[in-house]
C-alpha cells in the first residue's frame, strides 16, 4: 500500500489563488505621464534654484565690480585721519578702513565671548536638566521672543545699561559687543539645543553605566559629539550680527582714527563705516583742486568697505567649517 506524502506548498497553491503580477505593472500611458511629471518638476526646481541665485550673484558681482576700484594695500592699512573732502592725504591715499576692520573683529569677538558660553550652557540646561518642565518652556519662549527683537532695541538696552553703570555718554567697543551678544544668544541657544537633541541617548546611558559623572558625560561625550553642529550655529550667529549698524552707532560710536582698546573710547566698525561714507554721497572739491580731488570718493570707499566685510564673513565661514570638520573627525574617533 502506497503512502501519499503531505506537501504544504501544494496545499497553499490550492488554497491561495495565483497572483497575477502583470496587472500591477504600469501601462505605457501611466509611465509616460510619470516621466512627464518628473521632467516638469525637475525643470521647476531648477528654475526656482536659478531665480534664487540671481539676486546673490547680482549682489556679489555689483559689490566686487564697485569695490575693487579703491581696494588696495593703502586702503587696508590706513584710517581716515587727515582726510578732507575728496583731496588725497599727505601719504598719497584717500583714506582707509584699517580702524573699521580692527573694530569689527574686536567687537565681534567680544560678542562671541559673551554669547557662546551663555547660549551653549542654556541649551545644555534645557536638554540635560530641565527637559520638558515648566521652567524649560518659559526659557524657550523667552529665547523665541529674543530672536525677534529688533537690533536697535538691543542697542538701546546696552546704551541704557552702560549709562546706568558708568554714567551717561559712555561709548566703547565692549558696549557694542554687549548689544550684539543679545542678538547672538538666541541663535546660539536654539542651534545648540537642536544639536544636543540629535545626540543618541545610548551614548549618555553608556557613559553613565561606566560610572562617569553627569557633568563629565555632558562635557566629554554629549558636547563633543554635538560640537560640529554647535560650531555651525555659531557661524550663523556671527553672520547674523557682523553686519549690524544701528546698535553699533548707538553704543560703539564712530571715529576716524584707530582704537584697539575694546574697553575705552569709541570704535568704528565696517557697517558703520559704510553707512557714514554712503551718507556723504559726494565729497567737496574746490574749483582749482584739479584731478587729484575725487568727488565720488565716499561712495567708492563705501563699496570697498562692503567688499572687505563680505571677505571677512567668507573667511570666518571657512574657518568655522574647517573647525567643524576637524571636530567631526575627532568625534568619530
Amino acid at each position: 500500500m502506497t503512502t501519499l506524502e503531505h506537501n504544504p506548498a501544494m496545499d497553499a497553491q490550492r488554497i491561495l489563488p495565483e497572483i497575477d503580477v502583470d496587472r500591477f505593472r504600469p501601462s505605457r500611458s501611466t509611465s509616460r505621464a510619470r516621466r512627464r511629471k518628473d521632467r516638469i518638476m525637475r525643470v521647476l526646481f531648477t528654475a526656482t534654484f536659478a531665480v534664487a541665485t540671481i539676486p546673490l550673484i547680482s549682489l556679489l558681482w555689483t559689490t566686487v565690480a564697485n569695490g575693487l576700484k579703491r581696494l588696495d594695500s593703502g586702503f587696508l592699512t590706513h584710517n581716515m585721519t587727515g582726510v578732507i573732502g575728496g583731496n588725497p592725504t599727505a601719504a598719497g591715499g584717500y583714506g582707509g578702513v584699517l580702524h573699521a576692520i580692527i573694530g569689527t573683529l574686536e567687537i565681534t569677538l567680544g560678542a562671541m565671548a559673551i554669547s557662546i558660553p551663555v547660549g551653549v550652557m542654556c541649551a545644555v540646561y534645557l536638554i540635560e536638566y530641565a527637559r520638558d518642565g515648566g521652567l524649560a518652556k518659559s526659557i524657550r519662549l523667552l529665547v523665541d521672543v529674543m530672536s525677534g527683537i529688533p537690533s536697535i532695541v538691543a542697542g538701546l538696552f546696552a546704551l541704557s545699561l552702560f549709562a546706568i553703570v558708568f554714567g551717561p555718554g559712555t561709548f566703547n567697543g565692549f558696549e557694542g559687543s554687549v548689544a550684539l551678544s543679545l542678538l547672538m544668544v538666541p541663535t546660539v541657544c536654539k542651534s545648540s539645543e537642536e544639536m544636543l537633541k540629535v545626540v543618541p541617548d545610548s551614548l549618555r546611558e553608556a557613559s553613565l553605566a561606566l560610572g562617569v559623572t553627569k557633568q563629565r558625560t555632558i562635557t566629554k561625550v554629549v558636547l563633543r559629539t554635538a560640537l560640529p553642529g554647535i560650531v555651525s550655529g555659531v557661524i550663523l550667529a556671527v553672520a547674523r550680527v557682523i553686519g549690524e549698524t544701528a546698535p553699533l552707532l548707538m553704543t560703539a560710536g564712530y571715529i576716524v582714527s584707530t582704537n584697539a582698546n575694546l574697553f575705552s573710547g569709541q570704535m568704528t566698525t565696517l557697517p558703520v563705516y559704510v553707512y557714514q561714507e554712503y551718507s556723504k554721497l559726494n565729497a567737496n572739491c574746490p574749483p582749482n583742486a584739479g584731478a587729484a580731488c575725487v568727488t565720488t570718493i565716499p561712495m567708492e570707499r563705501a563699496w570697498s568697505a562692503a567688499l572687505v566685510l563680505i571677505v571677512i564673513v567668507l573667511i570666518l565661514n571657512l574657518i568655522g567649517r574647517i573647525i567643524a570638520r576637524v571636530c567631526a573627525v575627532d568625534a568619530e574617533r
